[in-house]
């Protein structure tokens, strides 16, 4: 029976089929074919983390998932199938905040260029191997330099002053072409079409702010609009990776907790796997393999198990498989693999189950208390408390006001950075040239002295003349290049003695 220390699932023939907390930071897997009940599956389990106090994080792909916040009805349907289950239907509504990367459906959403990294953000630009190089040198000088990567205008600076500069930095960072700096260029603009913009810059993201639990004891349930953001595969399975990137950075060893401290649910998670390369897929099973002991969940919801690496799929303990189509060689292999995952039990077929569930239905293997996965049953669901579906416009915006993070990220800051740095240092360069330059400077006072030992100029006719003589154009000439020479000399002066702070260290 379900308890303080389980959350329900549902109901097979051998009784209830519960989720241990102690052991739901081992991971998990939620697959099935398009309408099968996934979605559904993952809110009810979200409902039970959050009664239990855990926070939860989950990507709400076509927008079901924000019903969670909104009392349920007992409509038929939900109610026959909790009798059949044997619980009450009692409707309910839990603790939601809204985010949206683009800041139209929820809270926005940023990170820094910084915290992004060099291989996620190389992963996120589609980067070669000598492209990826280049960022990794952009990221080193400017750590270097303390040179702050805030937003997409840092980037580029940085990548301006690293082509401009290539010959003095290519012996102590390594060698930097035009044609790299430019594809990366290209690459940036099109990020920047797609929006990525808005992602970019401060006030960036506090983690902590996942992890909230209610005056009542309930966890947080983060949602995370996708709908849009599904539309830019790359970035969506980018900024997914680095959000579990920050919580294996930030959180503190725990061993294994009685409940999990947060829960984060990869829905469509085959996009993350996709064209990945082999470095990145090694960083993957090593933050899944190492971020338990966080007190963190990962379950990744797909339609395929083949669509999870086997590295990352042997890390997953948990698992609901819903119904799968065996229609093509790839869907017959697909029902073999996932069924040869599974602890078998002898009173049922797996693999001719998986194609038999109905709507609703889902083979079921949760750990058990010694951490070894229970014999696969065939499972009734259980049904949400909450609304089944969408929640309209004007519900979310009322949502939003009563948040408890309304007003802390909403509006952009632009802080000093690398571009605001880089501009200060070339127009202090450029500054003693200029005033040379209107002033007269060095070339003004012996231009006046020539100017007057040659006396005024007269063209044949006996009209006034500007033209210069062939010899007052070359002292011209060199009187410039000394003004030129020792307004350099002056700015490099200034930029040591203001960004000595930077250069020095």
């Amino acid at each position: 029976m379900a308890d303080e220390k389980t959350i329900l699932v549902g109901k097979s023939a051998a009784g209830q089929e519960v989720l241990t907390l102690a052991l739901a930071n081992r991971h998990g897997l939620v697959t099935g074919a398009t309408g099968t009940g996934k979605t559904v599956t993952l809110q009810e389990i979200a409902e039970g983390l959050s009664k239990a106090g855990v926070p939860v994080f989950t990507a709400d792909i076509k927008g079901d998932l924000s019903g969670i916040s909104v009392r349920g009805q007992g409509k038929d349907a939900l109610v026959k199938r909790a009798n059949e289950i044997g619980i009450p239907h009692a409707p309910d509504q839990f603790p939601t905040i809204f985010w949206d990367v683009f800041g139209e459906e929820g809270h926005p959403v940023r990170a820094t260029v910084s915290e992004m990294g060099p291989l996620l953000l190389s992963r996120l630009l589609d980067l070669n191997e000598t492209q990826e190089g280049v960022i990794n040198i952009v990221f080193r000088i400017a750590d270097d330099n303390h040179w702050p990567l805030i937003d997409m205008k840092d980037l580029r600076a940085v990548l301006v002053y690293v082509a401009e500069q290539s010959s003095q930095i290519k012996m102590q960072y390594g060698n930097v072409t035009n044609e790299s700096v430019g594809a990366i260029q290209r690459q940036l603009l099109i990020l920047e079409n797609q929006g990525a913009v808005k992602f970019f810059g401060e006030p960036a993201l506090q983690i902590s702010d996942f992890m909230r639990v209610d005056a009542n004891g309930r966890g947080f349930i983060n949602i995370l609009a996708a709908d849009k953001l599904m539309q830019k595969p790359r970035l969506y399975a980018t900024f997914l990776l680095w959000m579990l990137s920050e919580l294996f950075e930030q959180l503190p060893e725990v061993g294994d907790p009685e409940k999990p401290k947060l829960v984060f649910f990869f829905d469509e998670a085959h996009l993350l796997f996709t064209d990945a390369p082999a470095a990145l897929l090694s960083a993957i099973e090593q933050v899944v393999r190492l971020i338990r002991s966080k007190g963190v969940g990962v379950y990744f919801v797909t339609q395929n198990p083949l669509d999870v690496p086997d590295r990352v799929l042997a890390q997953l303990g948990n698992r609901v498989q819903h119904a799968l189509r065996a229609f093509t060689p790839r869907d017959q292999k697909a029902v073999k693999a996932a069924a040869r995952t599974f602890r078998q039990n002898p009173k049922i077929d797996t693999a001719t189950v998986i194609t038999q569930l109905n709507i609703g239905e889902a083979l079921v293997s949760m750990l058990e208390g010694n951490g070894v996965p229970s014999i696969v049953q065939r499972t009734l669901i259980a049904p949400p408390m909450a609304q089944v579906g969408p929640i309209t416009p004007d519900q979310r915006a009322a949502l939003m006001a009563q948040s408890p993070v309304r007003g802390k990220y909403d509006i952009a800051i632009d802080n000093e950075s690398a571009y605001e740095i880089l501009q200060k240092r070339r127009q202090m360069a450029e500054a003693p040239a200029q005033q040379a330059s209107q002033s007269g400077g060095i070339g003004g006072v012996l231009g006046s002295v020539l100017g007057g030992l040659s006396g005024p100029r007269t063209t044949a006719s006996g009209r006034p003349s500007n033209r210069m003589s062939t010899g007052e154009l070359i002292v011209r000439n060199v009187v410039a290049g000394a003004a030129r020479t020792v307004g350099n000399t002056i700015a490099r002066d200034l930029i040591r003695g203001v960004l000595g702070g930077f250069t020095r260290n």
